[in-house]
């Protein structure tokens, strides 16, 4: 796919997301960072995806789906990977301070590259595990595209929420089962149906906060 259709691409999906819309630059900052992870993935093996247009449907436009129930503030992208879904948030909203944590080293030294690379004051790699992660201040926000099952990481993030912090839980199919092992202080305020553009496959996310 060419560089002009991946632009198109992208631009026409973003336009089909609610209360995402990027002016020309952001757009060019999104398919750079595509470019980078294409570039550091040879090496560093960041993710499975590896055809451009897939990379665009099943990352940019996977995580800017969450973006009407982000909210501001202060987001902590929990197993952050390759910065998916942080590095698109922090690009589609300059305002969001995006938190992007992963124990491995690698990961993080490319999300520095990126945070210089494409001048992003409002990312901050940070190496560590979630569960024993004890940042300055509370965030508004954690969000996590990797953990397996609800209740995990619920536990993993039990010390960083307030009354106030809501988890948000990226997932694939409605995750019935997942739902009912949680725990009784487990509060779930909302499950939404995503539409991600391009992507004929079910995708949920799940709004959770503690009852504290």
């Amino acid at each position: 796919m060419s560089a002009e259709m991946l632009t198109r691409s992208l631009h026409l999906g973003l336009q089909e997301i609610e209360g995402v819309d990027p002016d020309a630059e952001q757009e060019a900052v999104l398919l750079a960072y595509l470019v980078l992870l294409q570039r550091w993935n040879k090496t560093y093996n960041l993710t499975a995806v590896r055809d451009p247009g897939q990379m665009i449907t099943r990352h940019l436009l996977d995580s800017l789906a969450i973006f009407p129930w982000v909210g501001k503030g202060r987001l902590l992208d929990a197993g952050t990977g390759g910065g998916l879904p942080g590095v698109p948030l922090a690009i589609a909203d300059p305002e969001l301070e995006v938190t992007l944590l992963d124990s491995a080293g690698k990961k993080i030294r490319f999300l520095n590259h990126v945070r210089r690379e494409l001048g992003l004051p409002n990312i901050m790699p940070v190496q560590g595990r979630l569960e024993s992660y004890v940042p300055e201040e509370r965030f508004e926000s954690v969000v996590s595209r990797a953990f397996t099952d609800l209740a995990s990481f619920v536990d993993a993030a039990r010390h960083l929420v307030g009354p106030e912090t809501r988890l948000l839980a990226m997932k694939g199919r409605y995750p019935e089962a997942e739902l009912g092992e949680l725990q009784d202080d487990v509060r779930v305020n909302s499950v939404e149906e995503l539409t991600v553009p391009g992507l004929q496959e079910e995708r949920h996310l799940v709004i959770m906060s503690l009852i504290v």
